[in-house]
């Protein structure tokens, strides 16, 4: 009997790693940012357009819903302009897989040539910037925001740690209490994820939505004061005070071809 059971249970095992190891659906989503790094206004005009009639278009034709497209406030008077594109996936396997579906789809390949095809003179970016994103477990989907006011303001956070255990303490921290703090105050989180391939790592980011940078600015101050919240960042345990080492905020608006 225990021969048996000892099969079984190596066989069970073995499918486990198979499907963990060929990229099965996973229950959680991963996500995906591409960061496009543009010089000028005309770069941006060309990333536009590409996003809106040729990429966003194509990832629809393959059931990838809710991208989204964001711009920052500050993209106006920066010298470096960014547009960052938020693309939610089932499986890691979906997103390895993107790119070769996009080779087959005729459509796609049309509309993007120009953009494809552009000579190095008019190059239509500088560099794209790529993160992948393992979603929490306190929060495993993306989570549209219910509001459409085009005076939303979507915070984009991002916290690296200086050590991987320590990062774990704050990833920790954040599915245990600080996600539901954020939820009790409304502070409409996107996504929240485990950047596992970046440039910055280790690193955590996610995104809340407000109504206005005024409503931001209050609500940040809000969660500052708010007792849970005094309670947890001076619990020893978390060791909240050296578990982050840099923080980004960027303040950004999404575009009007954004699916949110």
């Amino acid at each position: 009997m225990n021969k048996i059971t000892n099969a079984l249970f190596l066989i069970v095992m073995m499918f486990t790693i198979s499907s963990l190891a060929y990229g099965a659906k996973s229950p959680h989503d991963f996500y995906q940012f591409k960061v496009y790094h543009l010089k000028n206004n005309d770069q941006v005009s060309q990333v536009d357009q590409y996003l809106e009639s040729a990429y966003l278009p194509a990832l629809h034709r393959l059931g990838i819903k809710n991208i989204g497209v964001f711009k920052p406030i500050a993209n106006d008077t920066a010298a470096v302009k960014l547009i960052y594109v938020l693309i939610p996936f089932k499986s890691t396997d979906e997103w390895k897989k993107l790119d070769g579906r996009l080779a087959k789809d005729a459509a796609y390949l049309a509309s993007a040539k120009s953009f494809i095809e552009a000579p190095s003179d008019k190059a239509p970016f500088e560099r794209i910037e790529s993160i992948l994103l393992d979603a929490f477990s306190a929060q495993d989907h993306l989570l549209l925001p219910g509001s459409q006011n085009p005076d939303r303001v979507f915070e984009l956070r991002s916290y690296e740690s200086p050590t991987w255990h320590l990062a774990g303490k704050k990833m920790a921290m954040f599915n245990k209490d600080e996600i539901k703090i954020f939820n009790r105050l409304h502070f409409n989180p996107v996504f929240y994820g485990e950047v596992v391939s970046g440039s910055r790592m280790p690193n955590l980011m996610y995104m809340p939505v407000f109504k206005s940078v005024e409503d931001r600015n209050a609500q940040w101050k809000v969660f500052g004061s708010d007792p849970k919240w005094k309670e947890i960042s001076t619990d020893p345990f978390n060791e909240n005070k050296v578990s982050v080492s840099h923080i980004d905020s960027i303040l950004m608006h999404s575009t009007p071809y954004s699916d949110y």
